[in-house]
């Protein structure tokens, strides 16, 4: 089940979208969330479906683990050298949004390393409602909820439900077992985010993480077409 919104807003080449030998940089997409909503699922799921079409590589952030970018090693959704960690060390939003130095040296790492790269995903550590990256990190930005959450939290709003690039409602296979009114998160998620996508999805569904993936493609077929 999804919204069928669209966004027409093309993603926009940014001033820095070329490294300094004049090649274009990969696009960077962030997914952030509150703890638990299924961050890391999306991004092994998103790493399976995209992996053979696309270059692409994955940069995770916990506080004092690697842990999540251990999870993507044991699954091997890519080879090692395209997952690497940061540790924060304090609230996920500050290497996000506030101090975004760790974070760029990780993806300007990847991109030497193993690039020429077409989609680095950035996952940020758990964190609350009004988590959003910097745009000097990020091209643009998908913000998961859980319908565990309750399903009040796209009525409640806040800066990552409300401005994210896509909204993604995950787990709605519980939504019978937690009480959750699905068409009511769809009605109160419009409200807030009025042409903004938004997705519901089941990553135990047959359909998965399909949706999600060809909201990945159009953003890259678009920072590609915006530097042709």
């Amino acid at each position: 089940m999804h919204l069928d919104h669209t966004h027409d807003e093309a993603t926009a080449v940014s001033a820095d979208a070329h490294r300094p030998d004049g090649r274009r940089r990969a696009l960077r997409i962030g997914l952030g969330g509150p703890v638990g909503t299924g961050k890391t699922a999306t991004v092994a799921a998103l790493c399976h479906a995209l992996r053979e079409e696309l270059s692409l590589a994955v940069v995770t952030n916990d506080i004092y683990t690697r842990e999540d970018a251990e999870f993507l090693l044991k699954q091997a959704v890519l080879p090692p050298e395209r997952i690497t960690a940061v540790e924060t060390g304090a609230c996920p939003h500050t290497a996000i949004r506030d101090d975004i130095s760790a974070n760029l040296e990780a993806v300007e790492d990847l991109e030497d390393e193993v690039g020429p790269l077409d989609l680095i995903l950035v996952e940020s550590g758990g964190d609350n409602l009004t988590a959003t990256f910097s745009r000097g990190l990020v091209d643009a930005q998908i913000f998961v909820i859980d319908v565990a959450g309750g399903d009040d939290i796209p009525r409640k709003g806040g800066p990552g439900v409300t401005t994210a690039d896509l909204l993604v409602v995950n787990k709605t296979d519980l939504a019978p077992y937690v009480g959750s009114d699905l068409a009511r998160m769809a009605a109160d998620a419009k409200a807030q985010r009025a042409e903004l996508p938004v997705v519901f999805q089941s990553l135990r569904s047959a359909e998965g993480v399909t949706a999600v993936a060809a909201w990945v493609r159009a953003q890259y077929a678009a920072w590609v077409a915006a530097d042709a």
